[in-house]
């Protein structure tokens, strides 16, 4: 696979049967994929196909993944089966896809310690989605030239709505919390999040920890809930029904979020996919709003990464 290949980058010929393992270099770096052919969405989405959207799509995702410690949701048998979470890193891993020791206080699995692994360039972008890594999950933060964690570079608040309200509501409810930061000063910039939501993005020039990012994001969807019906800061699910929850917890040091261009583990392939505001005011249709990779791909030849104002 090299790096000015078009397309997928799939070598000619190498989508045999499920079982071939074909080598492939990428960027001058050595590493085997395998099970090309393999459906891994309902629709007949196969490992190939995904190793090809992930290449094509890698100049606009990879800055939004670099220096992040990487959480996957991986489906070896393909989203009809079951999905699970990974933090530390494959015993497979080639040696220059960069790791990184660091402390996962809390942890569920008992480990003081994860070795997580960064996505920093397009052969390690290729040997996750090899992986069956259809999702990627990144915190709010990045690592520093010595690996050890920054304070967050962006907030992020997920909106996630309780049936019956949709995707539609939460882009009502988007231009509220747009309003309310702007009179902050802060600007936030909004992309589906492939499933059933919003998420609203702003960058931060990196001088507040993340309890206090944290604790704006809650103020902020605490005041709304006071003032909306339609909003939710409290996470019990009991109030969930008709309510666009404003989930500001995932501002936590610990937590991650679906990352701006990740695939979805969804029956058929959908994107987490920034949009433009004018979209998000002008959304009629739930279904607008929901983004393939071969139309996010199409998205970005014409307008580039619309959320390029996070990693400028």
């Amino acid at each position: 696979m090299a790096a000015d290949q078009p397309g997928p980058g799939i070598p000619p010929g190498a989508r045999t049967d499920a079982s071939t393992r074909v080598p492939v270099t990428v960027q001058g770096r050595q590493l085997t994929l395998s099970n090309l052919d393999k459906p891994l969405f309902a629709d007949g989405t196969t490992k190939a196909d995904v190793i090809g959207y992930y290449t094509q799509v890698a100049p606009v995702l990879l800055p939004h993944l670099r220096h992040r410690p990487l959480t996957l949701r991986r489906w070896p048998d393909g989203t009809q089966g079951d999905g699970f979470f990974e933090k530390n890193v494959a015993r497979t891993a080639p040696p220059w896809v960069h790791q990184v020791v660091l402390p996962v206080p809390g942890s569920t699995t008992g480990r003081e310690t994860i070795r997580f692994v960064t996505v920093d360039d397009l052969p390690s972008l290729v040997w996750v989605a090899n992986l069956a890594g259809l999702e990627l999950h990144v915190p709010q933060w990045r690592l520093d030239e010595d690996d050890r964690p920054r304070h967050p570079d962006r907030l992020v608040i997920d909106l996630d709505p309780g049936p019956p309200a949709d995707i539609l509501t939460c882009c009502q409810v988007a231009v509220l919390v747009r309003d309310a930061l702007a009179a902050q000063g802060i600007a936030v910039h909004p992309s589906t999040s492939g499933n059933k939501g919003l998420q609203l993005y702003a960058p931060l020039d990196g001088s507040l920890s993340w309890q206090q990012t944290r604790a704006l994001a809650q103020a902020l969807a605490e005041r709304l809930e006071r003032t909306d019906p339609r909003v939710l800061s409290r996470m019990d699910t009991r109030l969930r029904r008709g309510k666009v929850l404003l989930d500001w917890s995932q501002n936590h040091g610990g937590k991650t979020t679906i990352s701006p261009y990740s695939l979805r583990g969804r029956p058929v392939p959908s994107v987490a996919t920034p949009v433009s505001w004018a979209e998000v005011e002008g959304a009629d249709d739930a279904q607008a709003l929901r983004f393939g990779p071969d139309q996010v791909l199409a998205r970005v030849a014409a307008s580039g990464d619309l959320l390029a104002p996070l990693v400028a």
